[in-house]
């Protein structure tokens, strides 16, 4: 049997939501963002919410917009995605990485021991879609020893008063926090709805906006739109309509709108989201927990705390008392029997572009443990049990053959 990864779920209502955007005429940015924008919202439990065309593009589009630059350090944790500390690093900052903690998100007590008079904003990672101790990130960006040490620079930090904290969401679309959904949880979140993610449209973003007073978040959404349309004063929608044809550039912007037609694929899908995508990746991953529990070798992913819940984009499955070398083993094994599997991921210390400015793993153990015994199962909605239960019969006759 032969099972794909992380296919998009793509049914007759996305087919019929896409078809519409094409036969009316207008496929870039237009109508179907914006009902995309406020399908986010009214999910998230927000007002504002711009679309982008990734979340890498919004994570920049954000930092910018914070006035972070040249000489400034954003704090990341050292397991997560290139996207998290590239997007730090095309503003012109510097990526400070930190441990992750034993559920994989990153360590708010290492995040207070990396903060620097040059630190302006935290970028917390929700792995997998298990949020993280927002609680406690917030206890330190308000310290009182930390908000004296901070050196705000330019409006917006001189407005916000301390260190930002900019939740790279991109897989927690649909979890929650102490009864708070992702998206509301931090100064500002950024979802990605990239192909693989739950909830898609097939390449995008979206950018939550929740500063805290006295920030005008209508105000701050218009601005941010603005600067993702090239700085200029209509979009092309508008310009379109009889007599709009008139615009200024305001602002030397950025071009990393969402079009209509990808905003067409995630407008359907959100609008039964829950029912059909959330709940049925929630079955998948109940299922290998339900089973790997069984074995003395699993150690299986947080995924269910009182008031908080998992988006369940990934179930991260790691294997007690391993080697990386043995991990690698057993994924060849596992594909051996066309199961596709995954790992989530590198981390970035490993990679080539943050060894070269010496970055070293041994600086993050917990993240490197994590790392070399983690292996990521297929989880969408797709999934019967019968094809659960045969990758997890697969996966656990590589793990034995392997390991014994």
């Amino acid at each position: 049997m032969k099972v794909p990864f992380s296919p998009p779920f793509i049914d007759d209502d996305v087919k019929n939501e896409v078809i519409s955007a094409l036969e009316s005429g207008w496929i870039t940015t237009g109508p179907k963002v914006k009902a995309l924008e406020q399908e986010t919202a009214k999910y998230a439990g927000i007002e504002h919410v711009l679309c982008v065309n990734s979340a890498t593009s919004g994570l920049m589009l954000v930092l910018h917009w914070l006035g972070i630059g040249e000489g400034d350090e954003v704090i990341v944790p050292a397991y997560t995605y290139c996207a998290t500390a590239l997007a730090v690093m095309h503003v012109g900052a510097r990526p400070v990485m930190v441990d992750v903690k034993e559920d994989f998100n990153i360590d708010p007590e290492k995040v207070k021991a990396a903060i620097t008079n040059k630190t302006k904003a935290i970028m917390p990672v929700d792995f997998a879609g298990w949020p993280c101790d927002y609680d406690a990130l917030f206890a330190v960006v308000n310290d009182r020893d930390i908000v004296k040490q901070f050196d705000a620079k330019g409006k917006v930090q001189q407005q916000l008063g301390r260190i930002a904290i900019v939740a790279d969401a991109a897989h927690s679309f649909g979890a929650e926090y102490k009864h708070k959904r992702t998206g509301k949880l931090a100064d500002i979140t950024v979802f990605s709805y990239h192909a693989v993610k739950n909830l898609t449209t097939a390449e995008g973003g979206a950018v939550c906006i929740t500063m805290p007073s006295p920030f005008d978040n209508a105000e701050v959404y218009k601005t941010l739109r603005l600067w993702s349309l090239n700085g200029q004063t209509k979009d092309a929608f508008s310009k379109s309509q009889s007599g709009g044809w008139r615009y200024d550039i305001v602002y030397a912007g950025f071009k990393i709108n969402m079009p209509d037609v990808c905003a067409a694929i995630g407008l359907a899908q959100i609008r039964k989201y829950d029912v059909a995508v959330w709940e049925e990746r929630k079955r998948v991953f109940e299922y290998y927990s339900n089973e790997f529990s069984k074995d003395s070798w699993a150690q299986l992913p947080p995924y269910n705390h009182e008031g908080s819940r998992c988006s369940y984009h990934l179930y991260p499955l790691r294997i007690k008392d391993i080697t990386e070398e043995q991990r690698d083993r057993i994924i060849d094994r596992i594909s051996l029997a066309e199961v596709a599997v995954n790992v989530h991921f590198i981390p970035l210390p490993l990679l080539s572009v943050f060894k070269e400015l010496q970055y070293e793993m041994s600086n993050y153990p917990v993240t490197y443990h994590n790392y070399s015994r983690e292996i990521s199962l297929p989880i969408y909605p797709q999934l019967n049990n019968n094809i659960c239960e045969h990758i997890v019969k697969v996966v656990r006759e590589a793990v034995i053959e392997i390991i014994g």
